[in-house]
């Protein structure tokens, strides 16, 4: 791959730079924070050779070119932007403040969650498992020793993370807001101190002590906050709003004891006598009517949420469900949104699958087929974004597949010991119910699939018939030599160098030749694969067997004329024969448009080849162009 390319075509379809605020990379996608997106030809890059996909996510264009690439294409993009290199928290935080009060919040609540993830999925593992273990030894199905130091620590680690949850979000939670973490741990310890009564023991012992607050003005229950999320997130936030202020307003020698005693002792007060006890409400109420959604009759609610659920994800408001998951872990002691998501998930890569084994496009089958299977592991990214939204009837009957798998997991009750993993991993979570996991996830699957390649996907290819018609005037057969280009068209050849434009003379895309036309039809100049077709019809890319990537670009910035006077007989990853038609063109229309015609024929990977001869002079179509040594030839 010529990655210098590939950074210069997404670099001019994204606007240039006077409409690139930021740019960094993760470890599959270019992330870009745009001026105005309007500018961007999203389009145009996705059809980008090298581009798995294209979407727009918390205010930042992210474009995916895969582990491997995406590093060395950031590293020619901002040399060719000719920007300095940001993290990827300095583009999210460009991106954030662009961003509407409403995605700020969600972005929020992710920065909060999605670091303490990994230990939520560890307990919930472990508590999946132990639960397992332990209904099948209480039900004589296996005979261990239970008081062994393994099991017994085992049950001990197992719920650690969810029993001291409010620390890890606190500590979380500070660092989104900009406070000491430090502080924001004490705030977490605070709220499931052991003088308070234990929150899982209310509902069997009853409130043991009240706590007269505000002068006698009203009592307050002296019980915990395990298991709680909102009152955790809110307190935090009211301790670092007065921990800035407090550092802006308390002299620097005093600084250090004044600003974390108020912020701490201010903050705990308020948490015990006033967050705590209103949005604990809050919280019930919304984990309550949640539920309430998700257990109407015949499962309803939930189809309903299974097939929304996927939407939500591209809209990037998924991160609030972690709110869900956590409360009804606390709540009920499983969480019945995990299934209804892992639906939804594998609906999506059940499509896509059915997307791979139908297509016969090449590039479309190789996106396809890995994105399925990381789909089904729970990175549901490429599916979406790359291959399901780009056709977008797989993405709906995947979100058709969620729901009905969701409704089924509503029927039968299903729910997970934790969170944070979803399709085929996700069965760890459900190990109390691992039959009514594995048919949800069969019924989602079947359906997905089934609708999808019945109804959601066929190749496009508007033109591509044509190509595959018998064509009266196509140019005689040729056996091709070894890595030799022929003339796609009649007409007078010359050096790349003489090429009347600066990229294509400098050999920024490639070394070749230039030919001025006498025909308006260009045939393919060997035997090989369509790699590549830009969406104006004005070039394609074809590949040899033996390794050539050729680039035939018909005009100097015909990409102006937008595809007029353009047609395309051919399509990505379709084979084809030397002389077989490939574009037509109106020389007339391109003279009109004030450019020159000149034909670019460039072989972009030269580099891999040893010496080029180009012939030049006047030219018959299929007729030897040029040729280039092997890579070890002297």
């Amino acid at each position: 791959m010529d990655y210098k390319k590939v950074a210069q075509e997404i670099y001019d379809k994204v606007g240039r730079k006077e409409n690139i605020v930021s740019a960094a990379h993760c470890a599959t996608r270019l992330r870009l924070v745009l001026v105005d997106n309007a500018k961007c030809d999203a389009k145009a890059v996705e059809n980008i050779e090298g581009v798995k996909g294209v979407f727009s996510a918390s205010g930042q264009l992210q474009v995916i070119l895969g582990t491997g690439v995406v590093d060395k294409v950031y590293d020619e993009f901002i040399a060719i932007a000719g920007i300095s290199a940001a993290t990827k928290d300095e583009v999210k935080a460009a991106a954030a403040a662009r961003q509407n009060p409403f995605k700020r919040a969600i972005k929020t609540l992710g920065d909060i969650f999605v670091p303490i993830i990994p230990a939520i999925v560890a307990s919930g593992f472990l508590m999946g498992i132990m639960e397992a273990l332990n209904f099948m030894v209480n039900n004589n199905f296996l005979n261990i020793d239970t008081s062994g130091s393994i099991y017994v620590f085992a049950n001990l680690f197992s719920n650690t993370a969810y029993t001291f949850l409010p620390i890890l979000i606190a500590y979380s939670a500070a660092k989104a807001f900009g406070g000491n973490p430090y502080l924001g741990a004490v705030i977490g310890m605070m709220m499931i101190h052991p003088n308070l009564q234990n929150a899982w023991t209310v509902a069997t012992e009853g409130v043991h002590q009240t706590q007269s607050v505000w002068f006698g003005l009203y009592k307050v229950n002296m019980v915990g906050y395990q298991g709680h999320v909102i009152p955790v997130i809110i307190a935090v936030w009211v301790m670092c709003f007065l921990e800035k202020r407090l550092h802006k307003i308390v002299p620097a020698m005093f600084d250090l004891f004044v600003t974390p005693l108020v912020s701490v002792f201010v903050t705990g007060y308020l948490t015990f006598s006033i967050i705590g006890p209103i949005f604990v409400t809050i919280e019930n109420g919304i984990i309550g009517g949640i539920q309430t959604l998700l257990t109407l009759p015949f499962g309803i609610g939930s189809f309903i949420m299974g097939g929304l659920y996927s939407t939500t994800v591209v809209a990037g408001i998924h991160h609030m469900y972690t709110v869900i998951d956590m409360g009804q872990l606390s709540m009920y002691g499983v969480t019945y949104w995990l299934p209804l998501a892992s639906a939804a998930n594998m609906g999506q890569g059940a499509a896509t699958l059915a997307v791979a084994l139908k297509s016969r496009n090449g590039k479309t089958k190789s996106l396809a087929l890995p994105s399925a299977f990381s789909c089904f592991m729970g990175i549901t990214e490429p599916a979406i974004f790359g291959v399901n939204l780009r056709f977008f009837k797989p993405f709906v009957c995947g979100a058709i597949g969620g729901a009905v798998g969701a409704m089924y997991a509503s029927l039968v009750h299903l729910g997970a010991s934790g969170t944070g993993v979803t399709g085929i991993f996700g069965l760890l979570l459900c190990l109390q119910h691992p039959l009514e996991y594995i048919i949800m996830a069969a019924i989602t699957i079947a359906v997905a699939f089934a609708l999808t390649w019945v109804f959601g996907y066929k190749d496009p290819a508007p033109e591509a018939a044509e190509a595959d018609k018998p064509q009266a005037d196509a140019q005689p057969a040729v056996t091709c030599a070894p890595r030799t280009v022929y003339a796609p068209v009649a007409g007078e050849a010359v050096p790349s160098e003489e090429i009347p434009d600066e990229t294509f003379a400098a050999g920024v895309l490639g070394r070749g030749a230039g030919i001025r036309p006498d025909g308006e039809t260009i045939v393919a100049p060997f035997d090989g694969t369509i790699s590549s077709v830009t969406d104006t019809h004005h070039a394609v890319g074809i590949t040899s067997p033996d390794g050539m990537e050729l680039l035939i670009h018909v005009g100097v910035d015909t990409v102006a004329m937008k595809g007029d006077g353009f047609a395309c007989l051919v399509q990505e990853g379709q084979t084809v024969k030397a002389g077989d038609k490939l574009l037509t063109f109106d020389r007339q229309k391109i003279a009109a448009a004030g450019h020159p015609d000149m034909v670019a024929v460039l072989l972009t990977n030269a580099d891999d080849f040893g010496a080029m001869t180009v012939h030049s002079g006047p030219c018959q179509a299929l007729q030897p162009l040029m040729e280039v040594a092997p890579a070890d030839a002297q």
